[in-house]
């Protein structure tokens, strides 16, 4: 039995269901419970609040989640051979574990809410991790209809999140990750906790929404971030050439030289660029022919 519960190891459990990791599915499963429950309890007190979990597998996470007094789980799985451990969990905490055969990334957990805000807490799927992120960022309404996420990452991939201006992992991921949402690392894991063992270390990333960011068009932002990152080496006065309007305009507008590079511009210079490409574009367009 493990530590945390009375149901068996999750060794037991993979080999009972074959449920070996697939690296098709993004796979790796943490086995140690001692480090599911501290990502677990990195989300804060559980006992009021109704979890997202993405990609549980054998239900490490799940079952810390449950462990630690989580209200309600809602587990979203596209592997159906995680059906078999995941319901021997919900048997174990009756009531409170919903199962999900699904694609996360197409999954809208809201009408499951009934209005009521959650918690997306997750050891993500390494191929489809980042994606999940932006959709979950670019939610709208906003406020988003999570209050955190707590969320696992390719170290690499969390340094992105996390990144601001002159750090040397800054760009697109993060202007609208921090522009969003307050991130912070919280801790790393060994590839030795998993199986089988990534060839990278992986991080836990806090997310915060902010319940009012700088005002602008998310879509103008993405836009400006992407021009500007795309060409990240090049100064605004040459990669802001795509958006199809005056570089000098969008960098005055920002507070910064049109002959800086993107990496040192600061999310709310971004934000600034985005309204007055926003208000460029309007102008262009009631401009009347001559």
């Amino acid at each position: 039995m493990s530590g945390i519960d009375d149901l068996p190891p999750l060794r037991d459990v993979i080999k009972r269901f074959d449920l070996q990791a697939r690296k098709s599915l993004g796979q790796n499963f943490l086995l140690d419970l001692n480090l599911t429950t501290r990502i677990a309890r990195a989300a804060g007190p559980l006992e009021d609040c109704t979890v997202i979990e993405v990609g549980p597998g054998p239900g490490g996470l799940t079952r810390a989640l449950l462990a630690t007094g989580a209200k309600r789980v809602i587990a979203v799985e596209r592997d159906e051979r995680a059906l078999g451990p995941l319901k021997e969990i919900a048997a174990h905490y009756p009531g409170r574990l919903e199962i999900v055969i699904g694609d996360a990334q197409t999954f809208d957990p809201r009408p499951m809410l009934s209005g009521e805000r959650a918690k997306i807490v997750a050891n993500l799927p390494y191929n489809i991790g980042t994606q999940l992120l932006i959709d979950w960022l670019c939610t709208e309404p906003w406020p988003p209809w999570y209050d955190m996420m707590v969320l696992m990452f390719q170290r690499e991939v969390a340094e992105r999140i996390v990144a601001v201006e002159d750090d040397e992992a800054y760009g697109r991921l993060g202007v609208l990750s921090n522009w969003r949402a307050e991130t912070k690392i919280l801790f790393d894991i060994s590839p030795a906790a998993f199986t089988p063992p990534p060839k990278v270390t992986s991080s836990v990333v806090r997310l915060v929404p902010r319940a009012e960011p700088e005002a602008c068009e998310r879509r103008l932002l993405e836009q400006v971030a992407a021009a500007a990152f795309n060409q990240r080496r090049k100064m605004l006065r040459q990669s802001l050439k795509a958006l199809g309007v005056d570089p000098e305009r969008l960098a005055a507008a920002a507070g910064v030289d049109v002959t800086r590079r993107a990496e040192t511009v600061p999310v709310s210079g971004f934000v600034a660029m985005a309204r007055e490409l926003s208000a460029l574009r309007k102008a262009k367009s009631i401009t009347p022919a001559p």
